[in-house]
C-alpha cells in the first residue's frame, strides 16, 4: 500500500516537472511546443523506468516530432527531474504519444452529430 502511494507521488512529481519544463520552453528543440501536455506517467515498481505520455493540440505530425525531440533530450530532462524530486534513483525516461485527447474530441463530435 505504502509502495503504491510512493509510486503515485513519484509519477506526479515527474509529470509536474516535465510539464513545467515544456511550458517554460526549457527544452530548446523547436519541435517541443507549448501545445504539448504530459497526460500521464507510469513508473516501474523499482523506479528504474518511467513511461511519459504526451499529447498535443497541434496535430498528429507535430506530436510525433515532439515526442522524438523529447526522447532525444531525455538525458537532459532526466537530470533536471533528478534535481527536483528526492529519490535514491531517478527513473530512465521514455516518451510516448498519447492520442486519448484526440479520441475524446472525436467521440464528443460524433455524439453531438447524433443529437442533431
Amino acid at each position: 500500500m505504502a509502495e503504491n502511494i510512493r509510486l503515485r507521488r513519484v509519477e506526479s512529481s515527474i509529470q509536474n516537472e516535465i510539464g513545467m519544463m515544456i511550458l517554460r520552453q526549457m527544452i530548446k528543440d523547436p519541435r517541443v511546443t507549448e501545445t504539448m501536455t504530459v497526460t500521464r506517467v507510469e513508473v516501474s515498481k523499482d523506479i528504474a523506468y518511467a513511461k511519459v505520455y504526451i499529447s498535443s493540440l497541434a496535430g498528429e505530425h507535430s506530436l510525433e516530432e515532439g515526442v522524438q525531440a523529447l526522447n532525444h533530450a531525455a538525458g537532459f530532462i532526466q537530470a533536471r527531474v533528478a534535481r527536483q524530486i528526492k529519490t535514491k534513483n531517478t527513473p530512465k525516461l521514455r516518451f510516448f504519444e498519447d492520442h486519448s485527447i484526440e479520441l475524446g474530441v472525436e467521440m464528443t463530435r460524433k455524439l453531438e452529430e447524433l443529437d442533431r
